[in-house]
């Protein structure tokens, strides 16, 4: 049996307009997902993907066929069509895998809630970059798209700044390791985001972009050298504020958290998945008040 395993991931700055060229900073979790592969038999997938809880949450068989026809079934079997699209890209990168192969079983194991947004599908991609040995960021390119930041994190283990210059990504690790840790907190809000919705509802709304870009790439980099929690928090409400601006769209903090003391940031896709609280005080009392009952502090989320 052959193992691969990529850590999941989380955009701390430049959501958004990472794709259009600022500077991101992400960091990895010690949250990700792992890819099993055994021989089968029949020219047949036999898939089989397992929620951190060990249930079930999606099970197929997959024909070589379909994946070479890049065969699409009705829109209630969405997942199963993606991993069809996934798999039928990576046959047109490498097609070793389905024409010398008799089969495969093979399982993938998540360590976080699907839903928390972490990366399911990322690490995925990876996983099955890792294995065909094929490059991740093509394969994410034609099959789900995005920055491809997610992807780097799968591949690294530190925090990384990640940019897209002329559509290829720059990727350049750093050591990121506040001396304020223990006053950062992630908050999960209960929703998954749909990132591709999300990123739509950019594309519409973000006018002229590229003068923006150089102010986010300054927030970033005052971000990584930020030598206080005050210093940190005051960075992280300007690109909260700034952000809020262009996306035409209330902040985590104004929708859900308005009397909160402290910073609320949000993380990827706007309106679900995780934000980063400042906390000077722990904030579990105040969020769980609220009905979050899932709140991490940065050292049980940052690998």
């Amino acid at each position: 049996m052959k193992t691969f395993y990529s850590n999941g991931k989380l955009l701390i700055t430049s959501e958004y307009v990472v794709l259009d060229g600022a500077i991101a900073l992400a960091l990895p979790t010690k949250f990700g997902q792992s890819l099993h592969i055994k021989d089968g038999e029949n020219e047949i997938f036999q898939w089989k993907s397992y929620d951190s809880d060990a249930s079930i949450w999606f099970e197929a068989n997959i024909p070589f066929s379909s994946i070479v026809r890049k065969e699409r079934l009705e829109e209630e079997n969405n997942i199963k069509n993606k991993l069809i699209e996934i798999l039928h890209e990576a046959y047109k990168i490498n097609s070793n895998f389905i024409t010398n192969s008799k089969g495969y079983i093979i399982e993938t194991e998540l360590t976080f809630p699907k839903n928390w947004g972490l990366g399911t599908s990322s690490t995925l991609i990876n996983n099955i970059a890792q294995w065909l040995e094929i490059d991740a960021f093509e394969l994410l390119k034609n099959s789900f798209g995005g920055s491809g930041y997610d992807i780097a994190c799968a591949q690294n283990d530190s925090g990384i700044l990640y940019q897209l210059i002329d559509e290829k990504p720059i990727v350049n690790t750093i050591p990121f390791s506040p001396s304020f840790a223990e006053n950062i907190y992630f908050v999960y809000l209960n929703k998954k985001q749909n990132s591709r919705d999300a990123i739509h509802n950019y594309i519409n709304k973000r006018g002229n972009i590229y003068e923006f870009l150089p102010e986010f790439n300054t927030i970033t980099n005052k971000i990584i050298n930020a030598d206080s929690v005050d210093s940190f928090s005051q960075l992280l409400e300007k690109h909260e504020i700034l952000l809020s601006t262009i996306l035409e769209q209330s902040t985590a903090k104004d929708l859900f958290f308005e009397d909160f003391d402290g910073v609320i940031k949000s993380l990827g896709a706007w309106g679900g998945d995780f934000v980063m609280a400042i906390s000077k005080e722990n904030p579990n009392p105040y969020f769980k008040s609220k009905g979050f009952e899932t709140v991490l502090t940065y050292h049980e989320m940052i690998l």
